[in-house]
């Protein structure tokens, strides 16, 4: 086996490259702006030249290389290699980048979307490290998904899952995707700081105003818990419907894949056991059977920004 890989984390703001030891240790990481509104050929280009350099700065030859996995925002067709569509790039459609990015490195290139990575590299060395199985919910401003099953990412067909824009009330909040009532919108960052600015727009009273500044365009995800932490019971109820939506996606992920744990990331996930216990609590009292059979807990992902990277790289076998 050989002993090294490279992880690529493509997003819409910046291209990150890094190589990864058979320990999963990243030993040098670069990143540079991704350009997301450039040709998909200039960006490709960028992503062969960050990975060259990083490997000549880890000292490590393509000989020693097994290859090259890559995270991508979208539908990635991990067969092919194929981008099917990503609304974080201009006019991203059926882009070839997989076979592109092979030709170029001439190294073998194994693709799939971002969020899979993410909870791959957590399987592998983060808060799932020693769990066949998981599901991660990424909660930012949208709601991505990632399912590993067996050790592997669980692709679901060509072009993947959307964990995201499954439907948690019919009829419901019109969702980025276009349809209403989807997990996205009501349990992304963005959902929250919605559902707060609304409180307290209705409750001038409430310390949330105050903590905006009087300006609830300031609003961001903080705030709510910490004008909940201080007594605000306006606060607290946008926390508590907050708490009961999110237990109710994340059931409904237990339900159909029963992982070993489910992950949370993203921005809102620094509140940490605030988030956890009353989540697992919800999963407990909620899931198919209850309590009379074992239920995953719900944990923080802890690997950050690297794991779509380290999980990019594990893709490679």
């Amino acid at each position: 086996m050989k002993p090294y890989k490279i992880g690529i984390d493509l997003g819409g703001t910046n291209i990150k490259a890094g190589v990864v030891d058979a320990d999963n240790h990243i030993l040098v990481k670069l990143s540079c702006p991704t350009g997301a509104q450039r040709p998909w050929k200039e960006v490709a280009d960028d992503i062969v030249r960050l990975a060259l350099q990083a490997l000549e700065q880890a000292g490590v030859s393509r000989e020693d290389c097994a290859g090259v996995g890559m995270g991508c925002p979208g539908t990635v067709n991990a067969e092919t290699g194929e981008v099917i569509y990503s609304n974080n790039f201009a006019n991203w459609e059926y882009v070839p980048l997989g076979s592109y990015l092979t030709e170029s490195l001439g190294m073998p290139v194994k693709m799939s979307n971002d969020a899979n990575c993410a909870a791959l590299g957590e399987c592998a060395a983060g808060a799932a490290q020693g769990s066949a199985s998981a599901v991660l919910l990424t909660l930012g401003t949208g709601v991505g998904g990632g399912v590993v099953w067996d050790g592997k990412v669980f692709e679901g067909g060509p072009g993947g899952m959307e964990l995201g824009h499954t439907q948690l009330i019919h009829g419901g909040e019109l969702c980025t995707c276009g349809r209403k009532g989807c997990i996205e919108a009501y349990c992304s960052a963005n959902a929250l700081i919605r559902q707060a600015q609304r409180a307290a727009e209705a409750d001038p009273a409430s310390l949330m105003n105050q903590l905006c500044g009087g300006d609830l365009s300031n609003m961001n995800g903080k705030i709510p818990f910490d004008a909940a932490q201080a007594g605000d019971k306006t606060a607290q109820a946008v926390i508590d419907q907050y708490l009961v939506w999110l237990g109710e996606a994340i059931t409904d992920m237990v339900n159909i894949f029963r992982p070993q744990v489910v992950l949370i990331s993203g921005g809102v996930c620094a509140q940490g056991e605030v988030l956890t216990k009353p989540l697992t609590e919800y999963v407990q009292e909620n899931a198919f059977a209850g309590r009379r059979i074992p239920t995953p807990p719900v944990r923080i992902a802890s690997l950050g920004s690297d794991a779509g990277l380290i999980g990019a790289a594990c893709l490679v076998s």
